[in-house]
């Protein structure tokens, strides 16, 4: 199975997972920048089935550990429906963001996907940060630290259960996971991703064997059977070139490092859905970073620099 030509952009304006507001204007500057006239021209087909619906932003404190709990689980299921609908009509979804707590809307989707297609699933999670925080380790609570520790199943039962998972079924296995570009981790939050055996290309690791290299790694074994995921939170890249995220951390992947990376995942040709989040226009410079995020995602789509023959 061959990366789609026909896909579906799914709005999802909310900020309501963070510890700043903004978040929720991301959609529309991705579409600003022109995100689906540039998939066009790869040849795509894109449907753009506008923006889901879901609680405004209470803008409260932590209750028990969590922050804004129930709005952000009405958001992720209201997520998890339009993703698992797109897929199972054989289109490929695009999440556009919003924070990073969807992912567990639109990651257990493609999970429970997979299992019902019998497809191998695996996720790349393309981050600053391993966002493996749990209520007993962040005094925020802010849930968009805490999705992939949800999708483990250690996190609040509303969230994990998402999609019929469960702690003892949860959504994501360590093997099924790739963490690239990660530079900014608790010692908490480190212990517990030790714990969970996830493979983690953290930016140490990019700059002693370089992007090629981590890429391989994290694509190593994706075939015909697999569905790939990417989860692409904007700070991922370096705030040099990427302003426009509430959430900096300085040494991120480098324009090109980032150009390599979306190209190696398009040349396996088995991406399958997709999330752009935690892009903030509040804190960009005349849209830049959503006009880079559409450039990548072009990319992922066949747009290439490669100049040689390839056999």
């Amino acid at each position: 199975m061959r990366t789609s030509t026909k896909l579906t952009l799914i709005g999802a304006p909310t900020d309501v997972g963070a510890g700043a507001r903004g978040a929720s204007m991301g959609p529309e500057a991705l579409r600003v920048a022109g995100l689906a006239e540039a998939l066009q021209a790869q040849g795509v087909a894109v449907h753009d089935a506008g923006n889901l619906n879901g609680p405004a932003n209470p803008w409260q404190a932590p209750r028990d550990g969590f922050r804004h709990l129930p709005e952000v689980t009405a958001w992720c299921r209201a997520v998890h429906e339009a993703v698992l609908a797109v897929l199972d009509i054989g289109r490929l979804p695009i999440l556009l963001g919003g924070d990073h707590s969807l992912a567990m809307g639109s990651i257990s989707a493609v999970a429970r996907h997979c299992q019902a297609s019998a497809r191998r699933l695996r996720v790349l999670w393309l981050d600053a940060h391993a966002d493996f925080n749990t209520a007993a380790l962040t005094p925020s609570g802010n849930l968009h630290g805490m999705p992939v520790a949800s999708l483990f199943g250690d996190g609040p039962p509303e969230l994990v259960g998402l999609g019929g998972f469960s702690a003892e079924r949860p959504a994501l296995r360590a093997s099924e996971l790739r963490q690239l570009g990660i530079r900014s981790v608790d010692a908490g939050e480190k212990r517990l991703v030790h714990q969970a055996g996830i493979e983690v290309f953290d930016m140490r690791f990019i700059d002693e064997h370089g992007m090629r290299a981590a890429m391989e790694r994290a694509l190593a074994g994706v075939d015909a059977d697999t569905h790939l995921h990417v989860s692409l939170d904007v700070d991922f890249l370096d705030p040099e070139i990427a302003p426009g995220v509430a959430t900096t951390v300085r040494g991120g992947p480098t324009y090109r490092e980032a150009q390599l990376c979306m190209e190696m995942i398009a040349d396996t040709g088995r991406l399958a859905s997709l999330d752009i989040v935690e892009l903030n226009p509040a804190c960009d410079i005349r849209n830049r970073t959503a006009e880079l995020a559409v450039d990548l995602v072009e990319s992922l789509f066949g747009k290439s620099t490669l100049m040689r023959q390839t056999i």
